[in-house]
């Protein structure tokens, strides 16, 4: 089983992006997002109002963070040197991330953003007004195709997803509390998961369990993103569930619509409409296929049904260390910004969450399968059952 990134990886990330520096007038490559930091060295941090910068050149690599990451990010092998300011807003991020360029010898930077981005308050100068910037996107379009080690990332947070959507099934009935049950469920799947991998699961969280499992339940279902209503489960309710896990950062999706209960007629039609949108989806799934073709295929569906009302989003989208990445399955994608020649079709190595769903006024259907597509075809991640009998809770 895989648990965590060889080192290989990073060293492959990294040359492709000296490789594409190379390309280059700029002296250096600077990363902002989070993600991207975390992709390229592997030093993982919760983006907040205090920035963070790695930056990039042919010899080295170098990053500024807020005195409170100093001892989490010295450890890190792949960083040649950590420069760090005490805190925002009495600390001065860019300023400090500025001498660390001009000590590295940069002068011109391509970087994935002109400075941090502006969350939790924060406020700050432009890095362009101390060094000369252009633009790049190069680990966000790196991101879209996962290399085998990274798909058997996935493959492990999906095993795992599954047996918190088990013990999700298992604990529902009657009576129960949906926030109980998904807690359950979640405390339960993380005591396994941990107790299974021991030290090799990579350290990603902070209180909370390496799986997650829950639902929302009744009239909220018809909102596809519903809150878990303050509610217990009755006879004829619907479920929308979701599980995933953490796997070194990254993730699966899981979700199934179940029943308490006998469905009624009703919610068995709507079911089965669902869950045909997800094979129309799936059965157009492969590389080299068109992905906004794959969203006008399941539109052509619900259309062809008298039901293209009761959809309120696209297909699915890229996952991966984000739980949302481009590419994303949309009739608009051949017009997304980032798509260059080549890039609206499918490629091996993307993985998708394939989640068509039918939204009536009193109830909501969704499964979600995470997927994968190979040089030939694809490969199916998650692996709950998806048939109405298996999704019924008696």
């Amino acid at each position: 089983m895989a648990t965590t990134l060889p080192e290989s990886e990073f060293d492959a990330r990294l040359a492709e992006v000296r490789g594409r520096l190379a390309d280059t007038d700029a002296d250096a490559a600077t990363f902002f997002n989070a993600t991207n930091i975390e992709y390229l060295s592997g030093f993982h941090h919760i983006q907040t109002e205090r920035p963070v910068v790695l930056a990039v050149t042919q010899d080295g690599m170098e990053i500024t963070v807020p005195r409170l990451e100093v001892e989490r990010v010295e450890p890190n092998p792949r960083i040649d040197a950590v420069h760090h300011y005490f805190d925002y807003p009495q600390g001065r991020p860019i300023e400090t991330a500025a001498a660390m360029l001009d000590g590295m010898g940069v002068e011109s930077v391509v970087s994935d953003a002109d400075g941090a981005p502006g969350v939790m308050g924060y406020e700050g100068p432009a890095l362009s007004e101390f060094v000369e910037v252009d633009d790049q996107s190069w680990v966000d379009r790196m991101r879209w195709e996962k290399t085998d080690s990274e798909v058997d990332l996935v493959r492990e947070s999906a095993k795992w997803a599954n047996l918190a959507h088990r013990y999700l099934a298992d604990y529902t009935e009657v009576g129960a509390h949906p926030v109980t049950v998904s807690q359950r469920a979640t405390t339960d799947a993380s005591r396994a998961m941990l107790d299974a991998l021991g030290d090799r699961y990579a350290v990603r969280t902070r209180g909370s369990g390496p799986v997650h499992a829950g639902y929302i339940s009744g009239e909220e279902t018809a909102l596809p993103h519903g809150h878990t209503p303050n509610e217990r489960l009755a006879e004829g309710d619907v479920l929308i569930t979701g599980a995933s896990a953490n796997v070194d950062g990254y993730h699966s999706e899981l979700e199934r619509t179940m029943f308490v209960g006998e469905p009624s007629d009703e919610q068995v039609h709507y079911f089965e409409l669902m869950l045909e949108a997800q094979d129309v989806a799936i059965d157009a799934l492969g590389p080299g296929a068109s992905i906004a073709g794959v969203d006008e295929a399941v539109h052509d569906y619900f259309v062809e049904q008298g039901i293209e009302d009761t959809a309120q989003h696209h297909v699915g989208h890229n996952i991966g260390l984000g739980g949302h990445e481009p590419p994303y399955i949309d009739r608009g994608w051949d017009d997304y910004e980032y798509v260059d020649e080549g890039d609206e079709v499918m490629a091996a190595g993307q993985i998708y969450t394939i989640e068509p769903g039918v939204y009536t006024d009193e109830y909501g259907y969704r499964h979600s399968d995470t997927i994968a597509i190979t040089e030939s075809g694809v490969e199916w991640l998650t692996y709950f059952p998806r048939d109405l009998e298996s999704n019924v809770i008696r």
